[in-house]
């Protein structure tokens, strides 16, 4: 995958999502790191596909503000050897599979979540649905 293919999706995925000029880190790893990413902020042992750490207030505790204002949306991380394993498990391209975790990632950083109330969960899959079908149409040359 290219860089500047990752980018037009990205941009393309924000701009939907009404992120107009926001940013957001993406950093590709392997399973080690992951899994010490996945136990220092999560406290779970062992790696996942993705991970993302949000920098807006949309997960500060009510009533409370950021000391600062960012434009940053946070960090995603996604580990290249769990997304190579889930291509093959799913029938999928190495590239679908990135963008489906980069599309999690992101609504996860918008603060959609898929743990606990089922409504949450199938909104997420809805959007995550909408969003690949989205990019799927985004190519670059």
């Amino acid at each position: 995958m290219k860089e500047r293919e990752i980018r037009a999706k990205v941009e393309r995925v924000l701009s939907d999502l009404g992120c107009h000029d926001k940013e957001l880190s993406i950093l590709f790893t392997d399973d080690r790191r992951m899994a010490e990413l996945n136990l220092r902020y999560l406290g779970r042992a062992g790696p996942t596909n993705v991970l993302a750490f949000p920098m807006s207030d949309i997960h500060a505790p009510a009533g409370q503000t950021p000391d600062i204002e960012t434009d940053l949306l946070g960090d995603v991380v996604i580990s290249v050897d769990t997304a190579q394993e889930e291509a093959e498990e799913f029938g999928e391209t190495l590239e679908q599979t990135v963008d489906r975790l980069l599309i999690h990632g992101i609504l996860h950083l918008l603060g959609h979540d898929h743990v606990g109330a089922q409504a949450q969960a199938a909104l997420m899959e809805r959007e995550e649905e909408r969003l690949r079908a989205l990019v799927e149409v985004t190519k670059v040359s």
